[in-house]
């Protein structure tokens, strides 16, 4: 371990920080979409089966086919293997945030129009914080899914630590291979837990909890 870390340690610290960079901006923009058309889909039942039917169909296309199609658009590199790992990452939190949504109390919502809320306060202040434990569990796939595949974007020249497994495979360096598996499993593992933190942090007190 100390010689691979001599020898790859100043990689190991590039190639981490690139798989972060790809990863997070492909879940910032899962959540900055899903989270908002989740929540409007939930007004209509006809669209929302066909929009979650398209991102389930999306879901099944294996992940280096959709890298290879946005080459065309997008050409290799970081920006194309973050549009398809965006795409990856919009199934689990659109589909937890209309299920969130969806499963929120009628009464309260009815309660919440009798005391004059706008459509948007409704939505703010009673439907989301309700549904934040679903939409959050639907964050922390998203997050595992995105870290795990975001190794695939070295076959496009998007960098991250799938450059030292697949240079580990193609040499046949164990070493290597071990080297850059490790940091994404603890990447996807120090993901979900601190995701579960805002969780617990965000979720609505139950009766005799305390903060």
């Amino acid at each position: 371990m100390n010689d691979f870390l001599q020898q790859h340690g100043n990689e190991l610290v590039v190639k981490t920080l690139e798989h972060l960079y790809i990863s997070g901006i492909s879940l910032a923009l899962g959540i900055l979409v899903a989270v908002p058309l989740g929540i409007a889909l939930t007004r209509t039942k006809k669209t929302a089966n066909i929009v979650i039917g398209l991102a389930s169909l999306l879901q099944t296309i294996p992940s280096l086919a959709l890298l290879t199609m946005f080459i065309p658009f997008f050409g290799v590199g970081k920006n194309t293997a973050i549009v398809a790992l965006f795409i990856y990452s919009l199934l689990p939190i659109l589909r937890n945030t209309y299920l969130g949504v969806k499963q929120v109390d009628r009464n309260l919502v009815d309660a919440a129009k009798g005391m004059g809320m706008t459509n948007f306060q409704q939505v703010w202040l009673v439907e989301l914080p309700l549904a934040i434990p679903t939409i959050m569990r639907g964050i922390r796939l998203g997050a595992v899914y995105v870290i795990a595949w975001a190794t695939l974007a070295s076959y496009i020249g998007g960098g991250g630590l799938g450059d030292l497994i697949f240079s580990g495979l193609n040499l046949y360096k164990p070493d290597l291979i071990i080297g850059g598996t490790i940091p994404v499993i603890i990447l996807a593992l120090l993901s979900d837990f601190l995701l579960g933190l805002l969780e617990k942090r965000f979720s609505p007190k139950q009766k005799g909890e305390t903060a």
